[in-house]
């Protein structure tokens, strides 16, 4: 495990204070449109015909909904808080919204993402799950359509986190990378570099990309073959911070290379790796089990699956499943990027990026 970094005494007091000390009065932002995997995935996936990545049975949803939405958690993710933070209602999957026939969307913003995703478009292809540069896609025949005001776009803020699939993917030993662990995390970051090539000339103009997690200490990590159950998985680890360290760079060349815009980093790893070291402060009991799950470290079978077990206390642990973080973790995690310092994320946090108004370009 990675020394604990020195952090700020401050900390203790963003993550301990109240939901309601963290919320916002509306701010200059009305709403939120929400790009990655099943970190942020609100329930598209179920309205994916033949799809196999799903979290739309019991026990997700159990904490906080009371029933399944299609997020891979007990309750709550990181674009919820932010949401409720902003005083704004949490933006619907877009395939719901498609397949419920509207013909306005809704005006505080849209969730594209699809659990089970990659930035590589073959990450998990055969499963039947929506890729980044799908996810995309969809936006751009929104924007192109009329169907989204781009005035609305430059006030709005845009979430992306992505990539843990296509690395845990990297270690599967079913087939051989043809890449070394360079090389296929620089061909991760050209598609982000697309990605917010293109976001842009959409129209976003307050962009925050989020780090992955350290992918090395999940559960799940029980499935690969050699990958060391007693701690986390180096080799992961290390090419999650190679790509971490990409988004980083991103970010602070962000407003050169796009105009009128601007962006944060939030340091997602740092902040797992802090709970990791000291978890009693931060409200955990377990932080290496998933709380639903089978088998050596709860990581052998998905949550819900036959055969799966369930904790008492589904907040008391950092992992709610093989992969996911519970509600509790996604809170502490939202209330540090909304109101952090640049220990936590950088140049400044989403309170701030929400509130700014920036020119017309």
């Amino acid at each position: 495990m990675e020394r604990r970094f020195n952090y700020l005494l401050v900390i203790s007091l963003l993550l301990g204070v109240s939901f309601s000390a963290v919320a916002a009065a509306r701010s200059n932002v009305p709403a939120i449109f929400i790009f990655g995997d099943s970190i942020f995935d609100a329930g598209n996936n179920h309205y994916i015909k033949n799809c196999t990545a799903q979290a739309d049975f019991a026990p997700y949803g159990s904490t906080f909904f009371k029933r399944p939405t299609g997020r891979f958690t007990n309750g709550r993710t990181v674009a919820d808080f932010i949401s409720q933070f902003l005083r704004i209602p949490l933006q619907q999957p877009y395939l719901e919204i498609v397949n419920g026939g509207r013909q306005n969307y809704p005006a505080n913003g849209i969730n594209f993402a699809s659990a089970g995703s990659g930035v590589l478009r073959a990450t998990n292809n055969e499963t039947g799950v929506t890729p980044l540069q799908v996810q995309l896609q969809q936006f751009k025949t929104l924007v192109d359509q009329n169907h989204i005001n781009k005035k609305l776009l430059q006030k709005s803020l845009f979430l992306f986190e992505s990539g843990s699939n296509d690395i845990f993917n990297y270690f599967y030993p079913f087939d051989t990378p043809t890449l070394t662990p360079d090389a296929y995390v620089q061909s991760m970051l050209k598609e982000v570099r697309l990605f917010i090539d293109i976001i842009h000339k959409l129209g976003a103009r307050k962009i925050a990309l989020f780090a992955l997690g350290p992918v090395g200490c999940v559960p799940a990590r029980a499935l690969l073959p050699g990958a060391p159950v007693n701690k986390c998985y180096g080799k992961m680890n290390t090419m999650v911070k190679y790509y971490n360290m990409g988004l980083d760079n991103l970010v602070k060349g962000l407003p050169v290379r796009y105009p009128g815009a601007v962006g944060v980093f939030g340091g997602v790893y740092k902040l797992v790796q802090v709970f990791r070291d000291d978890p009693k402060r931060y409200g955990f009991r377990n932080v290496d089990n998933a709380c639903c799950g089978l088998g050596t470290l709860g990581g052998q079978l998905q949550c819900g699956k036959e055969g799966y077990t369930v904790c008492k206390s589904p907040n008391e642990y950092l992992f709610w499943d093989f992969f996911h973080p519970s509600e509790h973790t996604y809170k502490l995690i939202s209330k540090a990027l909304w109101a952090g310092d640049t220990t936590r994320i950088r140049p400044f946090n989403l309170k701030k990026l929400a509130n700014i108004t920036l020119p017309h370009f």
